[in-house]
């Protein structure tokens, strides 16, 4: 009888022990049982008509996920001193206008999808923050963790964009387009909130907010595991390597997540080559969990960090796909009526611990600085956009609905407030119109409003001010918060102006955290280290 209770102590100590230091690979367990991942499976796409009866151009927009500024050549740079190229993103920009000036919808990955998709600043509509569970932000969080806001959260799952928004995809079903996701959604899973549910006709692809790109063990994979990064060590214990198609079961893909994804864009398009389509092709490269084909990895011996190399693999990886989808649009002579798109969702993130990602700007995902807003915006149109042009006035993410619902000709809604504009009636008018208007960012009371070239960052947790004109001084360096008090006065009217506009948050913060603004998440911080509250 002793012997029996003394390891039935043991035994429930041990077990005590265990769910102690693991209990974050709980919520991954139990989505495994809820939803369980299939073996792979081939997709049908729907078939368009044998021959094309609806004159309107296609619409590619490609979104990639937490990449840099400074990951691309085009502009100079590029991971790893640039010795890592990307000839075919850089192409897009080459062969239209690339925007100097283009501001991402949001710093962190959700709200900035739906002000893309619905041309309406996120906050207009209440979606303010990230969806995410109660588990990863108090594991993630720690003491800034609300306590309080946790009671009777809403499941991970219902945090979505409203149904009452409209999308590009229900914009453009008018005008008959066939409407296609592929990749990461991030806007809800629920009925009402799936990408079937918000216009579009079909949806490979994830609904949370990642996913790993391959199997751990795979013997084709190089993993980087960032051991100094919570949100990492979550994640490796909780994405799942898998999709689904519109509203079936899951299962896996038969490659690297990237790779897989172009595959089946260039299979929409031959589906689709004889009809109007818009494909939203949302690749989750190259946000972590860090995992490069083994074969991209292998070419780049000349980088001695296994985090810069694995990251700079997703890369190339990245682009080598986007070159495969521009190809197919060639070989199925829609090239020239196809518009387009390239950009970001935001700028990289802090805690994957490499310094240059957003370079030459300050600040990181989560940040309103603009290394976590300024994202690469490129657009191309056949013969219809200047080649290698530029439009240097600010544009952002709210802008691509209103310009491709002119392109398409279809109609805006009447019934509420679009934040963007037609971008072709600006670049294409001689001399170039000037685009006048402010640009509004909010994440709790950190809230950021920047207008002709004047930006204003406000906290309004402890009043901190950061004022910049970003006309002389892009990368902000320069504090003009007590040298110019009349225009920090201006535009803390025009910024309040704005939030007075927007809606109470669709569902209360879990966390209130400070983000560095200038310091990776391996490098050391002191008590001068400037910092955002990120609030999530």
């Amino acid at each position: 009888m002793k012997k029996t209770l003394f390891l039935f102590v043991v035994t429930a100590a041990a077990g005590g022990w265990l769910f102690s230091q693991y209990w974050y690979f709980l919520p991954g367990v139990i989505q495994g049982f809820l939803d369980p991942i299939g073996e792979f499976q081939e997709v049908t796409w729907e078939r368009g008509p044998e021959v094309r009866e609806i004159d309107k151009p296609n619409v590619l927009l490609i979104l990639v996920d937490d990449l840099g500024f400074n990951d691309l050549t085009f502009y100079g740079g590029g991971i790893a001193g640039g010795s890592v190229p990307t000839p075919n993103i850089d192409s897009i920009a080459s062969e239209g206008v690339h925007f100097s000036n283009a501001y991402a919808g949001n710093g962190t990955c959700a709200p900035s999808r739906a002000a893309l998709l619905t041309g309406r600043f996120a906050t207009r509509s209440g979606f303010e923050f990230t969806p995410a569970n109660p588990q990863l932000m108090k594991f993630v969080g720690g003491d800034r963790f609300i306590e309080e806001n946790a009671e009777g959260y809403p499941s991970v799952n219902d945090l979505g964009l409203p149904a009452t928004e409209l999308t590009i995809a229900e914009l453009l079903k008018p005008e008959g387009y066939h409407s296609v996701v592929l990749g990461k959604w991030h806007l809800g899973g629920s009925e009402g909130s799936s990408p079937i549910d918000q216009g579009f006709d079909e949806f490979l692809g994830f609904l949370p907010g990642g996913a790993k790109f391959m199997r751990e063990s795979d013997p084709n994979v190089v993993n980087s595991k960032q051991a100094f990064d919570r949100i990492d060590k979550f994640s490796w214990a909780n994405f799942s390597y898998a999709v689904r198609y519109n509203k079936g079961p899951r299962f896996e893909p038969d490659s690297h997540m990237t790779d897989y994804f172009s595959r089946e864009a260039v299979n929409v398009i031959e589906a689709n080559k004889h009809r109007p389509f818009f494909i939203y092709l949302a690749y989750n490269a190259p946000h972590t969990p860090l995992q490069s084909e083994k074969s991209d990895y292998e070419a780049l011996s000349h980088i001695d960090n296994h985090i810069e190399r694995t990251y700079a693999g997703m890369i190339r990886g990245l682009d080598r796909g986007i070159g495969q989808v521009l190809q197919a649009l060639e070989d199925h002579g829609v090239a020239d009526n196809t518009i387009v798109i390239f950009t970001s969702d935001h700028g990289g993130a802090h805690y994957v611990g490499l310094s240059d990602l957003n370079k030459p700007y300050r600040g990181w995902k989560m940040t309103f600085f603009e290394g976590g807003i300024r994202v690469p915006y490129f657009i191309r149109w056949g013969n219809k956009l200047p080649v290698d042009s530029q439009y240097d006035s600010a544009v952002a993410h709210v802008d691509i609905l209103p310009t491709l619902v002119a392109a398409a000709g279809a109609q805006l809604p009447d019934d509420r407030d679009i934040d963007g504009v037609d971008l072709l009636s600006y670049m294409l008018s001689e001399p170039q119109l000037v685009l006048e208007r402010p640009l509004f960012w909010r994440t709790g009371g950190y809230k950021v409003v920047q207008l002709n070239g004047w930006k204003l960052q406000l906290l309004e947790q402890n009043g901190k001010t950061w004022l910049f004109n970003l006309n002389e001084d892009p990368t902000e360096q320069t504090d003009l918060s007590e040298a110019m008090p009349e225009k920090l006065a201006e535009l803390t009217d025009v910024l309040y102006a704005m939030d007075n506009q927007m809606l109470e948050p669709l569902w209360p913060p879990l966390v209130q955290s400070e983000i560095p603004v200038d310091l990776t998440l391996l490098d050391k911080r002191d008590d001068s280290h400037e910092t955002i509250i990120w609030t999530n």
